[in-house]
């Protein structure tokens, strides 16, 4: 497994970003993986080695790079602490839907031009990430052939540019894993996505997945439910297996 720092130009700056693939010898798909509000940090190295393991090139970038290089998290995250909370609020601000887009276009173009990267690309987010997921396959419809999202927040809210407004533009097949409980995506906001989804005629499987609430993906999360957790990688893994390859 090879891991290595690499640095994505973009018109915001320069994104410090992570970069995995199973061997010096050899091409993959490429996938873009986008964290949750904690950020690159050893669980979500976890998860790319992961998936890298299975056959993929994995990007997995700082989503606040506008305010810090990593680790954002100066003193140890954790989900309810009270640092971790005011250093939340600090660096949420600089992920917007207009900067996400532009960085899109060049992790895909990084990923593009990457020499063990042959083929299509995909790309995943979890909680915020989801959002970003979907941001990315609609501004790179001809890219980006699969897209995952795992306990997704705000996937269809009332703001004008809320992600399911994006439908119509998204040519990838995608994959929704949504909790059972999570605020951030009531039934109503799923009800909603699939709707504008099933408007724009994307391709998209959609799961509520039991017992399971927002967050349950990620190790480090309080609410980590771990066979939920591995239900919803094999569905990551097999998405992209029959979509990249």
């Amino acid at each position: 497994m090879i891991e290595k720092q690499v640095d994505v130009k973009t018109p915001d700056g320069t994104a410090d970003c992570e970069l995995f693939y199973p061997s010096e010898s050899g091409t993959w798909p490429g996938i873009i993986m986008y964290t949750d509000i904690g950020g690159l940090r050893p669980v979500f190295r976890d998860m790319a080695q992961r998936l890298a393991s299975e056959g993929f090139v994995v990007l997995v970038p700082n989503p606040f790079y506008r305010v810090s290089r990593v680790p954002v998290y100066r003193d140890p995250f954790k989900f309810g602490d009270e640092k971790t909370t005011a250093r939340m609020g600090e660096v949420r601000t600089s992920v917007t839907p207009a900067g996400t887009e532009r960085d899109a276009h060049a992790f895909v173009d990084f990923l593009s031009r990457e020499k063990h990267v042959k083929g299509k690309l995909g790309t995943v987010g979890y909680c915020m990430g989801g959002g970003m997921a979907m941001r990315t396959a609609a501004a790179e419809p001809g890219k980006i052939a699969a897209a995952a999202s795992f306990h997704g927040s705000n996937l269809a809210s009332a703001e004008p540019d809320s992600p399911h407004t994006l439908a119509p533009k998204i040519k990838a097949q995608m994959y929704f894993g949504f909790a059972i409980e999570d605020r951030t995506m009531p039934p109503e906001a799923v009800e909603k996505l699939k709707s504008a989804l099933n408007a724009a005629g994307v391709k998209y499987d959609g799961e509520v997945y039991a017992g399971a609430r927002h967050g349950w993906c990620v190790k480090d999360h309080s609410v980590y439910h771990e066979a939920q957790a591995e239900h919803a990688w094999h569905h990551l893994v097999s998405l992209f297996e029959e979509t990249l390859h």
